[in-house]
């Protein structure tokens, strides 16, 4: 089977959860180390309002790439470190992610190694973009952020977006759920905002380090109240799925 990512959201409510989630960003990463099935793994804090320099305490992630769908189900069901993030958060939710493409690198490395071919009757669509920034740009980075973000707002097959990261202000990313690949082109290749934050990243080399990547979202497993009509979106990525899998067996 081809490697798959998945990425597991988690939301805290009170304060002693979210002091909690916070310290899990130092700790878990012993505890998760030497996951058997697992390639590469981040602990992810998130921002407000989607992506923005001020931080969104209350939403945490963990971005995993593994050999194989059965590795990241044995780690999701047994997996105390696992279930320590589920017993204390209000609500999670995980992605079940075929990498389709991925150009840069992530600490060095390209982690994503995108399958022959996405799917067939499954449009939906992943996308993660992560970048080191130069210290010495990262105001003028910011400064573009807002204006570039602005067209997201009621575009048209966005399901979710969120700004995550490892590292505040410097090491940055962003997630995002589409429809289908023309809403996402229709965004990144069609809005003037979005068009000159790209123009200014190539005549200033705002980054360090970057990487691009699309996902096939094949499976989601739990709720997230920031997506309005998820139970159709995972029933509509079910329905796909199994006949995708029926057309292979030949049943």
């Amino acid at each position: 089977m081809s490697q798959i990512t998945t990425l597991a959201l988690f939301r805290y409510g009170n304060w002693r959860q979210k002091v909690w989630a916070l310290s899990q960003m130092g700790l878990a990463t012993g505890r998760l180390k030497g996951t058997p099935g697992m390639q590469f793994l981040k602990l992810l804090g998130t921002g407000a309002e989607g992506f923005s320099t001020r931080p969104d305490w209350a939403v945490y992630g963990v971005l995993q790439v593994w050999d194989t769908a059965a590795s990241a189900d044995a780690f999701f069901k047994n997996h105390p470190q696992f279930q320590r993030y589920i017993r204390n958060a209000e609500e999670s939710l995980t992605i079940y992610m075929r990498p389709v493409k991925s150009k840069g690198n992530w600490n060095g490395i390209n982690p994503f190694e995108p399958t022959a071919a996405a799917e067939p009757g499954n449009s939906a669509l992943a996308v993660i973009t992560r970048a080191t920034i130069h210290k010495k740009y990262l105001g003028t980075f910011w400064k573009n952020v807002p204006a570039s973000q602005r067209p997201l707002k009621g575009i048209r097959g966005l399901i979710y977006t969120k700004g995550i990261g490892e590292t505040p202000f410097v090491d940055m990313a962003t997630f995002s759920l589409w429809s289908d690949e023309d809403a996402m082109k229709a965004y990144a290749y069609g809005t003037k905002a979005h068009q000159e934050v790209i123009r200014k990243t190539r005549e200033l080399g705002w980054y360090k380090e970057e990487l691009f990547a699309r996902f096939q979202p094949y499976r989601i497993t739990g709720s997230w109240k920031d997506i309005p009509d998820l139970r159709g979106f995972k029933d509509s990525l079910k329905r796909k799925d199994t006949s995708s899998q029926k057309r292979q067996t030949g049943h």
